[in-house]
């Protein structure tokens, strides 16, 4: 049987948690493999918790339902932990992601880990300064690249350019571009 590689986002309506697995899978398909990529739907309204979801695999996916034991967790607003149960089916050498200004030691203790791998970046500071608004979900795609080595970044970014164009003006593009780069520099793991 094949690998099959779960990732959970969790955000809030506004955010991009949708967004962000759909451009990943997107960038992962085009590198051969097969995926899945699709939200929770729940209230859309700007502020409510959603989950996103990816499968990644080297062979066709025949799973259709919600991911229950992911590999990676993606949070793209920390202040959803204690509200969602971040760490829900997730296997003791679970990677988590979490849009914080806090350490991931701090994480760690926060979310009750003695396994796993934590890390931290500040998705938000990252994508006011280089976007100019609070949506942290390209940041995010940034540090998960770094931390998964699911692709290369310039895999990724040739391939998140490319989706961005068909939608965006040039500028805008380049700040989503800048938004990524910098988040996979500045992404923290744990000593």
């Amino acid at each position: 049987m094949a690998e099959l590689l779960e990732i959970r986002w969790h955000g809030r309506g506004g955010q991009g948690a949708k967004t962000a697995a759909i451009l990943l899978g997107e960038a992962v398909s085009a590198s051969g493999k097969y995926i899945q990529a699709f939200p929770e739907y729940g209230p859309e309204r700007m502020g409510a918790p959603v989950l996103a979801f990816n499968r990644i695999s080297d062979e066709p996916i025949r799973l259709h339902c919600q991911v229950a034991n992911p590999a990676i967790v993606v949070v793209l607003d920390s202040t959803l932990i204690g509200k969602a149960d971040v760490t829900a089916g997730v296997p003791e050498d679970g990677l988590y992601i979490i849009n914080t200004n806090l350490s991931p030691g701090e994480m760690r203790k926060q979310l009750g880990l003695t396994g796993g791998k934590v890390y931290t970046l500040d998705a938000t500071e990252i994508s006011m300064e280089t976007i100019g608004r609070p949506i942290p979900n390209t940041p995010m795609m940034g540090a998960l690249i770094r931390t998964s080595g699911l692709l290369t970044i310039d895999e990724f970014v040739a391939n998140t350019r490319d989706r961005l164009e068909a939608k965006f003006r040039p500028d805008i593009v380049e700040k989503n571009i800048q938004a990524i780069e910098r988040a996979y520099q500045e992404v923290q793991g744990e000593e």
